[in-house]
């Protein structure tokens, strides 16, 4: 990290504030009073750290941490909320992809990935209903698209650069 007192400065101010309104008692506290708001804590540190400090690598644990703490706060209790938990991760970590990419020139291949992966999983009964996969004796190549994945990935794993 570029500049060291920003990530540390947010993390103390952060917890401070949250530990010091858990004592207060107030009602209002007392419902966001939870672990994923320590998350978006430490993500809006590395956020801070990505953006006040331009130590842009610091932009995708930062928007995953802060998207993971949001996604476990409002899963179940925003109604417009998507409630599957994998697909909206991975949507979570490719959005922290595209902003890296957008300071930094790299992982717009990953941020693509992801998204791509993201949407299956969001809309993953739309997209078999669609096709029609799920009729026409194609259930069992879609039931093991995974396996996919994981060729790709050693494939990547093993590929040599050139």
């Amino acid at each position: 990290m570029k500049n060291q007192r920003i990530f540390p400065g947010i993390i103390l101010i952060g917890f401070g504030a949250y530990f010091l309104l858990q004592q207060t008692g107030l009602s209002f506290f007392q419902q966001i009073s939870t672990w994923p708001t320590l998350i978006i804590i430490v993500g809006a540190a590395f956020l801070g750290q990505g953006y006040l400090a331009k130590d842009y690598e610091a932009v995708l644990p930062g928007v995953i941490m802060a998207g993971f703490g949001l996604q476990f706060y409002l899963a179940g209790r925003v109604s417009f909320w998507p409630p599957n938990h994998i697909g909206m991760l991975i949507l979570i970590i490719s959005i922290g992809f595209f902003l890296r990419f957008q300071k930094t020139g790299s992982g717009l291949f990953q941020a693509f990935l992801f998204l791509i992966l993201s949407v299956m999983l969001l809309f993953y009964d739309k997209i078999a209903g669609y096709f029609g996969l799920l009729q026409n004796g194609m259930s069992f190549i879609w039931k093991f698209w995974p396996a996919l994945l994981i060729v790709v990935g050693i494939y990547f794993l093993l590929k040599r650069k050139k």
